[in-house]
């Protein structure tokens, strides 16, 4: 499972990204309602945690404006407000569950159990855009009977760009996103695995393509 971390508190970070990665969930992390916006947008996630109180944009905002741009991915807020009508307010923006700080560790994960089962139990195991299949256990990028195993930074940047079709992802999100906020891999680090990748969607004959968008970043056609 895959999951957006939206915390401005390092140390409350930290702590979910202990208690998630060593139940096997793999993590991406923001620390303002802005970043976790971009991210929803453009990323696919299983299970959104997200603080109430953050820079930039709060999380009853960051989520009217994840659902308005059409991100269904279940939400669940965390807040020291146990206030009913910050409760309501959560809800009413679009969040599908509510859990106030402090909390253990066993009742976070309750209610991860509890968001996943209201998408059903088999979670999307491929992305489909245009002729292109993208296997995201396997690795595979599939076009008609032809199919060729993708690296794991193209397999990231992949699927990054197919999780949101016709949208214009910036370098910045392929490099936060591909090779973590941390990290000192620069647009020539980008360029190359879009080359890479455009090589094997022509290899596999497929139709869609990675475009181009100057001063923008990359769009993914199907």
């Amino acid at each position: 499972m895959h999951v957006l971390i939206a915390e401005d508190d390092e140390r409350l970070v930290e702590a979910l990204e202990k208690i998630l990665q060593d139940n096997g969930y793999e993590i991406d992390k923001v620390m303002d309602g802005q970043a976790a916006l971009d991210y929803a947008t453009v990323g696919a996630y299983d299970v959104i945690v997200m603080d109430v109180m953050m820079p930039k944009m709060d999380g009853f905002e960051a989520t009217r404006q994840m659902r308005r741009a059409g991100v269904s991915t279940p939400i669940l807020l965390l807040t020291a407000r146990d206030a009913v009508g910050d409760k309501i307010t959560g809800l009413d923006a679009g969040a599908d569950d509510y859990m106030t700080k402090p909390f253990s560790p066993a009742e976070l994960m309750a209610h991860l159990r509890a968001l996943s089962r209201r998408q059903g139990e088999v979670q999307f195991e491929s992305l489909q855009v245009g002729d292109l299949t993208l296997g995201l256990e396997s690795y595979e990028l599939t076009c008609g009977s032809k199919s060729i195993n993708l690296s794991f930074k193209e397999f990231s940047i992949c699927k990054i760009l197919m999780s949101s079709p016709n949208t214009i992802v910036s370098k910045d999100t392929l490099i936060q996103k591909a090779w973590g906020v941390t990290s000192s891999a620069g647009d020539n680090n980008v360029e190359a695995y879009i080359s890479f990748l455009r090589k094997k969607l022509k290899h596999l004959g497929s139709t869609c393509k990675i475009e181009t968008v100057r001063r923008a970043g990359y769009r993914f056609v199907g």
